[in-house]
């Protein structure tokens, strides 16, 4: 170990680090190509909440403009319309991000490739 009034390094940690999480790979059976690959079911779960948040921001946010402009209720129908398309817009970002060429997940696995180097 080092001295004990020098502090350790970030590369002494980052080493460490790599070490820990390759013993943990091995105790568990999940090797780095597995690891951040969303499962069938978990994307599933992304994207219902994904589309419901979304729909209930919007409505929240206009019922709260219809409460203060005292408005009821064209502007909660607006931004809950407007919450819809974000909704799907969100899940369209997400689907694309599948695509071994663009979107999310490509961006992921550059900056993944690029730590791991």
């Amino acid at each position: 170990m080092a001295d004990p009034e020098t502090p350790p390094s970030f590369e002494d940690l980052d080493a460490r680090l790599r070490v820990a999480r390759a013993r943990e790979e091995e105790d568990s059976g999940r090797g780095p190509e597995r690891r951040g690959r969303p499962t069938g079911m978990g994307l599933g779960m992304r994207i219902g909440v994904e589309l419901v948040t979304a729909v209930l921001v919007g409505a929240g946010i206009g019922w709260a403009l219809d409460a203060w402009l005292r408005t009821a209720p064209w502007l909660m129908v607006l931004f809950l319309l407007l919450g819809g398309a974000a909704g799907v817009m969100n899940v369209h970002r997400v689907m694309r991000g599948m695509d071994e060429t663009v979107g999310l997940g490509q961006a992921q696995r550059r900056a993944d490739k690029a730590r791991d180097q």
